[in-house]
């Protein structure tokens, strides 16, 4: 009789979809001005849904809980995740709704500039989420961008003995830093990290957010200088890899995906940062955010490469 083949690892992701409009140009504007873009593209975004892709990408199975407008937008956001097999059974179309959008300026560095609008009438209850929700679920993975569904999501994850990522950034929600306390694994942008906190040093944050977080592990990305976390009170590092980098968009999406993924493959904090990293890194040497999003074997032998 042969063996079976294992599944692949399941990570459900909660959180923000919306649709990036991303326009190249040599470089930003100041003041009020005109442009013109060398390049355009449009590309389904958002923290939990772009994680959501890099999950299926890089091997993994992907569901996404999500809420989109009834218009257009929303359509496009819908079609796009499941063409690349996001199982999108869990989000929802609301009635009267509008789904979220950006718009997003890259230039000829890498960097990028983002006007996002949330949408009109997407903050609503989690209702329809259930324990049932996560059946055959190893991670949970939450953005700040829906701070009630993340809410009940983590909750049913944790009462399932189910491990949970936060993916600490920015929110317009006052009350999103109610999420700190909810992950066993909550990961902060620098930015958001250096915001909230009110401290420059990565270092001097996360000893911060110590205090904020219920979990075990508090992590912070630093860009191309990797990943920094504390087990406990312990300060840990993983370098990352120096790269030209030709777009950033997405690649903190994608770190989030990859970090939630290697741990629902059974890999330490160290080995998950170290795949994060190198997808991530990867991701930024292509262009138009979720469509540079790396294959599993891409990363894997970048791996091999790099050690």
């Amino acid at each position: 009789m042969a063996a079976s083949t294992p599944r692949p690892a399941r990570v459900t992701s909660i959180g923000m979809s919306v649709l990036d409009r991303i326009m190249r140009v040599a470089s930003f504007a100041s003041g009020g001005s005109k442009i013109y873009a060398s390049g355009y593209d449009e590309i389904g975004g958002g923290p939990a849904a772009t994680a959501a892709v890099a999950v299926k990408r890089l091997g993994g199975t992907a569901r996404l809980i999500a809420r989109v407008g009834e218009d257009a937008t929303g359509d496009v956001i819908r079609s796009e995740l499941a063409g690349h097999g996001v199982d999108v059974s869990l989000m929802r179309t609301l009635r009267g709704a509008q789904s979220a959008a950006s718009n997003v300026t890259v230039d000829d560095h890498g960097e990028r500039q983002i006007t996002h609008f949330i949408g009109q009438g997407l903050d609503v209850e989690a209702d329809w989420i259930e324990a049932s929700s996560f059946d055959g679920t190893d991670v949970v993975l939450a953005d700040m961008g829906w701070r009630r569904g993340a809410q009940r999501a983590l909750a049913l994850a944790a009462a399932a003995g189910i491990p949970t990522v936060l993916d600490a950034d920015m929110s317009v929600d006052p009350r999103a830093g109610e999420l700190l306390g909810l992950a066993d694994h909550v990961v902060f942008s620098e930015a958001a990290l250096s915001r909230m906190s009110g401290l420059a040093e990565p270092a001097d944050g996360l000893r911060w957010a110590r205090g904020r977080v219920r979990g075990p592990y508090v992590g912070v990305t630093v860009g191309a200088l990797g990943y920094l976390w504390l087990a406990g009170e312990t300060l840990h590092a993983m370098p990352g890899y120096p790269v030209t980098a030709i777009d950033t968009l997405g690649a903190g999406d994608v770190f989030h995906g990859a970090y939630a993924l290697a741990l629902a493959e059974g890999r330490d904090v160290a080995a998950a940062a170290r795949f994060a990293n190198a997808a991530a890194a990867i991701k930024c040497t292509r262009a138009s955010g979720r469509r540079g999003i790396p294959l599993r074997a891409e990363v894997d032998a970048w791996l091999v490469q790099h050690h």
